[in-house]
Formats: structure tokens, sequence, C-alpha cells
């Protein structure tokens, strides 16, 4: 089966590099980071070029669930506690505003991308559950998020499901087709001027009179670089982004026609530990997905836990067969918070988003961008830092697959 976003998108498709350039800003990575990165520094009026080693939107950027959240995993008091109350209020407020911000780059550009800002439903998935939704309602309100606690009775009208004990409503966030929206950000791009360059990888990079790329045999020189490749970082192992890397898998079906689900077309996921999503696209398909690697070895025992999944929370459509499955990588940090790391004088490596790529990746990207450019970094939603390491990512990845199938071989059973 195949990724549902690939057959729906519209299509794209750019060159490989076939020339020696100069620019003001090399980009390595063609996702949200990247595609933001090229179209702000493009409309500054800088001279940019994108390269991609694969397709635009290759990565996690065409493979995500399409949630359009505002905010970290992590509540805010968290937030500050690990960063501080100046630097955490900062990332806190960049990303309360980043949906706003994808939304209204979606609409500069006429991005064809199934934008709906509906909101998102965080859903208890048992009593605990609704406890800690509580203190993140708590918490959100005091950091002025227009969150709403819902009931179990509002959250069954919400979602057409009984299976969850209430829900926490924000009306700031949304969905997407995210892979439309990453060729979308490229083609806005192309349009303001930037280069734009698939089947391209950055083969070499060093530092000589500024930045020199090699790419497919040609040299790039460059006044400033953006690696902008999250989790799927290829070669340049000594820029390699240190995160751990987490499979997330979803699955599609058929087109419904069900009036029930989700009527008011939010986008949802729940609170357990081994976390599941699901959604309704605009052409009425139900999307489930949790972690897991349905490419995997275990990749069965998540295929089967969808099944039962679906049938636990909406028996009336136990039966509706999968026509799409796939699977993307997230690039997960010890502490769950974004970095930007500066490897070298105007040069920035922003990654480690922790599943939540869209509206992040869209603020950061934007504003490294514009430090890079001007030279200003009062807008960098994080403060660059020179190295970032993680310890046991191997182990730690494959520790997490383990867990996700084993809660997924005995979940949602009976």
């Amino acid at each position: 089966m195949s990724n549902l976003w690939r057959a729906t998108a519209e299509g794209f498709s750019a060159p490989p590099l076939a020339a020696d350039v100069t620019v003001d800003l090399a980009v390595i990575g063609g996702g949200f980071t990247g595609g933001a990165a090229a179209l702000q520094a493009a409309e500054m009026g800088a001279k940019v070029v994108v390269l991609e080693a694969e397709t635009a939107g290759h990565g996690g950027s065409g493979r995500n669930v399409g949630l359009a959240n505002a905010g970290l995993w992590l509540p805010p008091e968290t937030v500050v506690a690990q960063m501080g109350e100046v630097a955490g209020r900062r990332l806190i407020a960049a990303l309360a505003a980043a949906p706003g911000r994808v939304y209204d780059l979606i609409a500069r550009h006429q991005i064809a991308c199934e934008a709906t800002r509906n909101g998102t439903l965080h859903l208890a998935h048992s009593a605990k559950g609704l406890a800690d939704l509580r203190d993140r309602h708590r918490q959100g309100v005091a950091f002025g998020a227009p969150l709403q606690l819902l009931d179990r009775a509002e959250t069954a009208r919400r979602t057409g499901s009984v299976a969850f004990h209430g829900a926490l409503f924000d009306p700031r966030a949304g969905t997407i087709q995210p892979l439309a929206y990453a060729r979308g950000l490229m083609r806005a791009a192309q349009a303001a001027g930037a280069m734009v360059h698939e089947a391209s990888p950055v083969t070499a990079l060093a530092r000589a009179n500024g930045w020199e790329l090699t790419c497919r045999g040609h040299r790039i020189q460059a006044r400033a670089v953006l690696v902008a490749t999250n989790a799927y970082h290829l070669g340049l192992a000594a820029l390699a982004p240190r995160y751990v890397p987490v499979s997330y898998c979803q699955f599609a079906t058929a087109p419904l026609d069900r009036a029930d689900i989700l009527p008011g077309g939010e986008g949802c996921w729940d609170t357990a530990m081994v976390m599941s999503s699901f959604r309704i696209d605009q052409a009425g398909r139900m999307i489930l997905g949790a972690m897991g690697n349905s490419e995997g070895p275990l990749g069965p025992l998540h295929a089967a836990w969808a099944r039962r999944k679906l049938a636990q929370v909406y028996p009336q459509i136990a039966d509706a067969p999968f026509e799409h499955a796939w699977r993307g990588r997230i690039a997960m940090t010890s502490d769950h918070v974004p970095k930007i790391v500066a490897f070298g004088p105007q040069a920035y490596a922003c990654f480690g988003y922790s599943g939540r790529g869209i509206g992040p990746g869209t603020v950061f990207g934007t504003e490294a961008a514009t430090a890079l450019i001007s030279g200003d970094e009062s807008g960098l939603p994080v403060a660059p830092i020179p190295a970032h390491h993680e310890s046991l990512t191997t182990p730690r990845a494959a520790w997490i697959e383990a867990g996700a199938g084993l809660i997924h071989a005995v979940s949602a059973r009976g």
C-alpha cells in the first residue's frame, strides 16, 4: 500500500543541479524547514539554492499526520523548567503563533493543501489521561492559550466516538495535506527567485571563503548554509544532527460517507503512552496513526493493531478497508525541545521537532533564514548552540520500536 499524501498531492519536480553556482544561502533539505527558509530568504532579496537529495517533501514533511499544532508535546511549565523563564517563554510564544504562520503562508501563496483550521482535540484515553489534560489546560490558560476542556459527552459529540473520557480543544490548530504544503512552499520559493534542485545530494561541505558545497560534481559557493534535513540526514556524517530516530506509521481507509465522525473536522491524538492519532481528510478518509515502523519486522503487529483500534474507537466503520499505509521518521531529542546548532560562521542546523514538524519547521526555517541573511538572531525561537549530542541513539530507537510493538500486540483487544 502507498503513501496517501503522494497519491493525492499536486505534482512537483525540480531538475538536478547541473552547474556551479554562487549564492547567499544554500539550504540542504527540501521539507518544511528548508522550504520556509528558502521562501523567506528569497523574499528578502537573497540569492538562494535548495539542494534536496530525493524529492521535495520526501522525508518527514511528506509522511506525517498533517496536524498543524501549536506548541510542543511538553506542557509549558516543563518547557520553562528546562529552558529557564526567558528562553522558555520565548519558545512557547513562537510556537503558539506557529499555526497562524502556517495558514498565513498557505493563504498568501495559494497553496492547495486541504488547509482546515478547525482546531485539534487531545483525547483522554483513560481517567488518568483526563487528569493530565486538566493539568495541561490549567497550564495552557495560565500562559495565554485559548484552550477548552471538554467533558465526556461533548467529546463524544465532537468525535463521534464514546471511547474517550474527555478532551482538550485547541482552536489555534488544524490539519493540512502535509506533502502538498511542503511542495507548495517550494513552488512559492521558486516564484520568489530561489533555485530548487531535487536528486541533488550534498556530498561535501567545507569552510572556504564562506562555505563551499559539493553536489553532483559541482561546486556551490555560499555565504551562509542551513542544514534542514531533520530525521532524513544523508551523508556529511560530521554534521549529522544528533537525535533518536522514531518511526510513526499511518493507515488510511477508502473515502467514507460518515457525517457522524468528526463532524467539525478537528484533528485528534490521545494521551496513551504509545500515542495514536486520527483525522478525516477532505475526501472522507479516516487516517489512523501511531508510533511504530509498519515497514519493519514488527509491521504486522502495527497493522493488526490499527485494525483493532479502528474497531474500538469507531465500531461503525470497523470493516472499512485500509487503502494506504506508510511511515515516516521523527527526530526526537531527549528533552523534546528543538535545536538550532550553529556549526560554524553563518551556518545553522535545525532539527529535533519530536513529532511536531509543521508549525515548528515553518517557524524555525523562516527565522533561521532571516538570521542568516540579516545577521539579526533576535527572532530565533531558541538560542543557537555550538553542538548537541545524544547518546545511544540506535539502542534507544530500537527500544522505542520494541515497546511500541509490544503495546500494539496487546492493546485495543476486546
